[in-house]
């Protein structure tokens, strides 16, 4: 048989084919075919080179892969697959290399750009796994907590634990039979991830003779990590929130026949280092990177001192221009005023010494000294994580994902699962249900967990086998619910979302035992806000007595308020209103003066050391606790209700609060983007970043309801569309169902689809060119 391919009435391909090899490379066909721009970004940004093409603000993001060694540890990684596992991906990657060509030229960025289709190599779907993964643990959050400790005391480390501004979750809930009108299980939920055009997640079906099974791909990787459906057996995921990423303060040396050095727990051992050069659109220079590994792992912070001052082109490393940040550097933290940090120096020296006997002024500028043998010292910060450690992606698990028929079947499938890791949920037509963690989590020295550690001390040594992973039964309520709370994974981590979400979802499923698909649209777009309780309270406590009769009037109507965060509230408008002028307050109050000032770290790190993103999603617990005086907070609430009454009024919250999508090539028209309703800490999650912009760039990349009863009632989203291609059809016809919460029907039937014909396609675009 060869590949065939059909569409539904959503331009979603279902493709067939003879075995599980050429399966693959049909997804790696139709994928380039259908999103051969959203390809080459990727595979140009797993290798560091995408400035060539999109510009200086993509230099930071190209310098920090090169540091980080993320294209040689996915050649490591793919380098130990087992033969099966590599045939499969390779499949994938031929597929791709077929399907570039004529993606590229049905794509009009091609042009745009002057970027040519390059050529996939067998470990670049590894590299474009790391890439998108890689800050989805957040390590930076270490760079932060460090600087609280130096600038506030080490009794407010955690005084702003919350769901960060650069990490990745979900909501995702599991319902037995018990629960549902068809005595079959269902699996439902939606990722929130910072929303791309093109979208991150592809909705695909795979079928064989060995397996049939649809779900949603992430494009650039073979089969269905995350999100699939079996026919008898149904699988998803959430971000455990678990802490796998651990930052070492190096201490290095350069000797003086240029060999480079690092102190380890055993005294000064050998690393290794080299220079590589990221070219940059528009630049008269490229810009040299200097890339160091020790034993712990790449430096990413200081590196630029390993060879020494000079050099006709531009000094990489923490230096270089732009921040490339995006959903995996935290796009919706970089609102401007935050007083984050801006690129600057190699990070981490000399400072006062912390509990553990090692430096914690992360702040101070970069120093080094030089003995009088020549000898120069200087320190740095290096990066270790499991796939660099154990050259482990555990992509052996995809192709057995597609295979499965049971939860037990799942279960095995996800056992050499590495990054990132998930607390998984499944179900079977049988009844069977699975609730568990998946990943790879090191054992080490709490410390790890929480800071920048000393390499040179051997308790913050990892030790050799992982951590054991937790896993639950569902109980007797019938359901499970995963929404990055701290739960099932809490033995893993240390920050966690506010359980506002969790609960919610919980209370909704609790109050029927005769759930169906269409039913989860209640769940799914439920905008209750519940983390508006405090300032709520707080905003009741104030005395009326001290307001203006303005600002008593914008009291009373927000006392009166429902919490509810759609789009066409003006009540919710003005909470956003009140609730950002509370933020800039907090942020500018002399508490926190000396958390204001600039970190001297790479720009793309901005988002999880910017004061007032950090602020406006801990309000909650600043409302409550912390170094601003209780008087100061009630003067500070009474100020932001007379500043909301002395201005216009608010408008209504969608107005303001409009989707803010990731681009490669932004729209002209930026303005255009919907409005939206929810909010950050609602089932409905739309983030922003209060106090400093409404616009959303983080919110549901999908939503699915899989059904366990019968495959065709299932359905799906996403928010745009199943092509990539501008002007195309299905570029972006989901977006008025993903804004109104509704979903798209799952069509299983072959009769119902539509075959296409892809020479004939080959040959309109030749003869649309010729024209």
């Amino acid at each position: 048989m060869s590949i065939e391919v059909f569409r539904d009435a959503w331009g979603v391909p279902h493709l067939r084919a003879a075995d599980p090899l050429e399966l693959a490379r049909a997804q790696g066909l139709v994928t380039a075919r259908d999103r051969a721009w959203q390809l080459e970004v990727e595979r140009h940004r797993a290798q560091g080179t995408s400035a060539a093409f999109l510009g200086a603000a993509e230099t930071g993001w190209d310098v920090f892969v090169r540091q980080a060694r993320l294209a040689d540890t996915a050649r490591r990684c793919h380098d130990r697959l087992d033969a099966e596992t590599a045939a499969w991906v390779r499949a994938y990657v031929d597929g791709v290399n077929e399907g570039l060509a004529p993606g590229a030229r049905r794509a009009p960025e091609f042009a745009a750009t002057g970027l040519r289709p390059g050529r996939w190599e067998p470990w670049t779907p590894l590299a474009v796994w790391l890439s998108t993964h890689i800050l989805f643990a957040g390590f930076p959050t270490k760079l932060w907590r460090d600087r609280v400790a130096a600038r506030l005391g080490e009794e407010w480390t955690e005084l702003f634990a919350a769901d960060g501004p650069g990490t990745a979750g979900s909501n995702g809930w599991l319902l037995s039979g018990a629960r549902t009108a068809s005595g079959a299980p269902l699996v439902a939920g939606d990722p929130h991830r910072f929303i791309e055009a093109p979208g991150v997640y592809q909705q695909i079906r795979l079928a064989c003779p060995d397996h049939d099974v649809l779900g949603l791909a992430v494009p650039g990787v073979p089969g269905l990590a995350h999100f699939g459906h079996a026919g008898r057996v149904a699988w998803a995921i959430t971000n455990a929130m678990a802490d796998y990423q651990d930052l070492y303060r190096e201490r290095l040396r350069r000797l003086p026949d240029g060999r480079i050095e690092a102190l380890g727990p055993h005294g000064w051992e050998p690393a290794t280092a080299h220079t590589e050069t990221v070219r940059v659109k528009d630049a008269a220079d490229a810009v040299r990177v200097e890339v160091v590994e020790t034993a712990r792992g790449p430096v990413i912070i200081g590196a630029e001192r390993a060879f020494g001052a000079g050099g006709g082109e531009q000094a990489g490393g923490a230096q270089a221009a732009g921040g490339g940040a995006r959903r995996r550097a935290g796009q919706a933290g970089t609102a401007n005023g935050t007083g984050g940090g801006t690129g600057g120096g190699a990070g981490a020296c000399t400072g006062s010494a912390g509990p553990e006997g090692f430096t914690v002024d992360a702040d101070s500028g970069p120093s080094a000294r030089a003995d009088a043998s020549g000898v120069v010292e200087w320190e740095a910060i290096s990066l270790r994580h499991p796939p660099r450690v154990t050259g482990e992606l555990g992509f052996a698990a995809l192709p057995a994902l597609l295979r499965a028929r049971s939860v037990g079947d799942v279960d095995r499938a996800l056992g050499p699962w590495v990054e990132p890791v998930n607390v998984v949920q499944a179900a079977d037509a049988d009844g069977g249900l699975l609730h568990r963690v998946a990943g790879h989590v090191p054992v080490r020295d709490r410390a790890n967990a929480l800071r920048v550690v000393p390499a040179w001390e051997a308790r913050y040594v990892w030790a050799d086998a992982p951590a054991p992973l937790p896993r639950a039964e569902v109980g007797a309520e019938g359901y499970a619910v995963m929404a990055n709370a701290r739960g099932l994974a809490a033995p893993l981590g240390v920050e966690f979302a506010p359980p506002h979400r969790a609960e919610r979802i919980a209370a909704l499923l609790a109050a029927s035992d005769t759930w169906t698909p269409a039913a989860t649209a209640a769940v799914h777009t439920d905008t209750d806000n519940p983390s508006a309780r405090r300032l709520l309270e707080r905003i009741g406590a104030t005395d009326e007595a001290a307001l203006s009769p303005a600002a008593r009037r914008v009291r009373a109507a927000l006392l009166g308020w429902d919490r509810r965060m759609d789009a066409d509230s003006t009540d919710a408008g003005r909470y956003a209103a009140v609730r950002g002028a509370v933020v800039r307050r907090i942020t500018a109050h002399d508490a926190f003066a000396e958390l204001r000032e600039p970190a001297p770290y790479p720009e793309l790190f901005r988002p999880w050391l910017a004061l007032g993103p950090r602020v406006g999603l801990a309000l909650e617990t600043l409302l409550t606790g912390g170094p601003v005086p209780d008087a100061d907070l009630a003067r500070i609430v009474r100020e932001a209700l007379e500043e909301v009454a002395a201005g216009d009024p608010p408008p209504a919250w969608g107005v303001t609060h409009r989707l803010a999508p990731w681009q490669a090539l932004p729209d002209e028209d930026d303005g255009s983007w919907p409005g939206l309703s929810g909010d950050h800490d609602c089932v409905l999650s739309t983030s922003s970043v209060p106090g400093y912009t409404d616009r959303s760039a983080r919110a549901s990349a999908a939503r699915y309801v899989w059904d366990l009863a019968d495959r065709e009632r299932s359905r799906w989203i996403v928010p745009f569309g199943a092509s990539g291609v501008p002007g195309d059809p299905h570029h972006r016809e989901q977006l008025p169902l993903w804004l109104r919460g509704e979903l798209a029907p799952v069509t299983t039937d072959w009769t119902r689809l539509v075959k296409e014909d892809l020479v004939r396609e080959d040959k309109e675009v030749n003869d649309h060119e010729q024209d």
